[in-house]
């Protein structure tokens, strides 16, 4: 079941009609299919697609009949919390990879990427592959009016309206529609795509479970008012006009609703972190409003939660009961968040550096390493403190279900997002909702941290804040830009450009170019600015 990147949307249209899938979402499991056969529609096999293609990358575990085109990318890179994560964090402050032989890493490394970038063509392309399959649901079930029916349509839309955010966020005017047609589709603007957006969820929100209703693993209202949160924040970034009353409206809704905080921290992101699913007492799943399925059995993939847990360890460091990869380490931009002078404490235990911090999210490794990457050995893992912030280890000690890949769920939307967006968009002007001020709202994370509470708000605390509650999680990007600190801004980090002392890149930057192989396909397209 293959993708081409060129005319990618074309493509899609026989993928999705061979889609034969004899999954639930309830226990993962994806049945191979033999992609040159087009089947029936199973609407409980897609459906179970729209959610299991967040996780895998094809219809044969780890590898094998992969969604999109492998000529480009490897599967295990295909998979969209790779792509998401790579696209955003090794373009920013936080991350620097190894791997430099890895197709595209090193003009993401610095800043230097373009519309022939191998990850920026598997993001488009997977992105494209999530809304194709959720336009196929949608046109399949039109008219179905029993309740499930009506559920999963909600969802689907919620899925679609994902997908097509990250798309509005990291590519801007892009190829729109909500069909599976042979037509080459029109290009839409970002505005106009914001504003599809924000009416899509409004529509679909009544039909969505209640907070905490949904079987675990699918979305639910809180989840719809966190991404429409999320979408107002940045709305001067996407439309040019700001929408702070929003933001704080959407996400006090979220901070209202029956999620709460994990305590500690580090539960979030643990391998039982589904917990009563995971026959654990793990808190976490009181917190994550949309965690990305991952089993080491079920959801085989070297692109979920596997990467995030191997590429950030290596031998010497503590158990983390999985592979060690060696290849993304944190920059010291993003070390200097929570140690300031640029050096860690002498007395401090190095393998632990939570206490030396006072802060439970500095889940960072210093034994044997560098604080600062240093110039030409951007390849050495040891340079840099590496980062201990996912695992494969359960809370209660026992057995995970392989002993290679995770059983960590991916906590792709969580109730936190909602403090810092509320604190965020009240400092900036919006309304306080029945009295909650700007700055107790960023305090409850840092209480939960158990890290000294802020005295007063700014905007460069702010952005510190997204930072220490989210580093590593796929975002920075979008937050160094809503502040202004991304393309075209002096705010500077090693290896910032691809130079060691950094140096400045063109705003054209703050959108990925739409990939070449789809501009000469699409007659319709035209390309972002500066590419």
């Amino acid at each position: 079941m293959k993708l081409k990147i060129k005319s990618t949307l074309l493509a899609l249209l026989s993928v999705v009609l061979s889609i034969n899938l004899t999954s639930c979402v309830n226990d993962l499991d994806v049945t191979p299919i033999d992609p040159s056969v087009t089947q029936t529609f199973n609407q409980n096999s897609v459906f179970a697609k729209v959610y299991s293609s967040l996780a895998l990358t094809g219809q044969e575990g780890a590898a094998g009949t992969p969604d999109i085109n492998t000529s480009v990318i490897d599967e295990g890179t295909s998979s969209f919390i790779r792509l998401i994560w790579n696209l955003n964090e090794l373009s920013s402050d936080e991350a620097l990879c190894c791997w430099l032989t890895d197709p595209g890493v090193v003009d993401l490394n610095g800043n230097k990427w373009t519309s022939s970038n191998a990850q920026v063509k598997g993001m488009y392309a997977r992105l494209y592959f999530g809304v194709t399959i959720c336009n196929h649901f949608l046109e399949q079930t039109t008219g179905i009016t029993d309740a499930e029916t009506v559920k999963q349509r909600a969802e689907v839309r919620f899925i679609r309206a994902l997908n097509y955010f990250y798309l509005l966020d990291m590519f801007g005017n892009v190829p729109f529609t909500e069909v599976v047609a042979t037509e080459a589709p029109t290009q839409i603007k970002r505005a106009d795509l914001y504003s599809w957006i924000e009416k899509e969820l409004s529509e679909c929100e009544a039909d969505m479970y209640d907070a905490r209703q949904a079987p675990y693993y699918r979305v639910d209202k809180v989840a719809n008012w966190l991404l429409r949160s999320r979408l107002y924040l940045n709305a001067e970034v996407y439309t040019g006009t700001a929408q702070w009353n929003n933001a704080a409206i959407y996400a006090k809704k979220v901070l209202d609703s029956e999620y709460s905080l994990c305590k500690p921290y580090k539960l979030l992101f643990m391998a039982d972190n589904a917990g009563t699913v995971d026959n654990s007492t793990n808190t976490a799943p009181n917190e994550i409003i949309l965690p990305i399925a991952c089993d080491g059995i079920k959801t085989k993939s070297w692109g979920n939660s596997l990467f995030l847990v191997a590429s950030t360890h290596n031998s010497d460091m503590p158990n983390w009961g999985s592979a060690g990869w060696g290849g993304n380490r944190a920059r010291a931009a993003l070390s200097s968040k929570f140690f300031p002078s640029g050096k860690i404490p002498s007395n401090a235990d190095l393998t632990d550096l939570t206490t030396a911090a006072g802060d439970d999210r500095a889940m960072l490794f210093a034994f044997d390493r560098t604080f600062e990457i240093a110039s030409n050995k951007e390849t050495d893992f040891k340079l840099g403190l590496s980062v201990m912030k996912y695992s494969n280890v359960r809370s209660d000690g026992g057995a995970t279900n392989d002993v290679l890949h995770t059983d960590t769920d991916v906590p792709l939307l969580r109730k936190a997002e909602a403090y810092l967006t509320y604190g965020e968009a009240v400092f900036r002007g919006g309304a306080q909702v029945n009295g909650l001020t700007a700055l107790a709202a960023v305090n409850a994370l840092r209480e939960r941290a158990n890290a000294a509470l802020l005295q007063n708000l700014n905007l460069n605390n702010l952005l510190d804040e997204w930072s220490r509650e989210f580093y590593f999680e796929g975002r920075r990007r979008m937050d160094l830009i809503r502040f202004g600190k991304f393309g075209g801004s002096d705010y500077n980090w090693e290896w910032k450009g691809g130079s060691r002392s950094g140096v400045q890149f063109s705003s054209d930057y703050n959108l990925f170019p739409i990939p070449s192989t789809d501009l000469n396909a699409n007659p319709n397209l035209k390309q972002n600015p500066g590419y």
